[in-house]
C-alpha cells in the first residue's frame, strides 16, 4: 500500500495569507487621490493637444481661419443676431 504524500501548503502561501489579513484596508482618500491624479494627467494631455492644434492653426498659411470667420458671420446673420 502506497501512502499519500503529506499535504503541504505551497511555498510562501501561508505568509502571503497572513500578510493580506494584516494589511490595512485602502483608505477612501487614497482612491480619490489616485483618481484626481489620473484625471489631471488626462486633462494635461487634452490641453497639450489643443494647444498644439491652436498653434498649428495660427501658423498655417492657408485661409482656413478666414473661411471660418465668413461662416460664422453667415450663421449669425441667418439666426437674426
Amino acid at each position: 500500500m502506497a501512502s499519500a504524500p503529506p499535504a503541504e501548503m505551497p511555498f510562501g502561501f501561508d505568509t502571503r495569507v497572513l500578510a493580506r489579513a494584516q494589511a490595512l484596508p485602502v483608505n477612501g482618500s487614497v482612491i480619490i487621490a489616485l483618481f484626481a491624479r489620473r484625471a489631471a494627467m488626462i486633462a494635461l494631455a487634452v490641453i497639450v493637444l489643443a494647444s498644439a492644434g491652436v498653434y498649428r492653426a495660427s501658423t498655417s498659411s492657408n485661409d482656413l481661419p478666414a473661411e471660418y470667420a465668413m461662416a460664422d458671420t453667415a450663421i449669425q446673420s441667418n439666426l437674426g443676431e
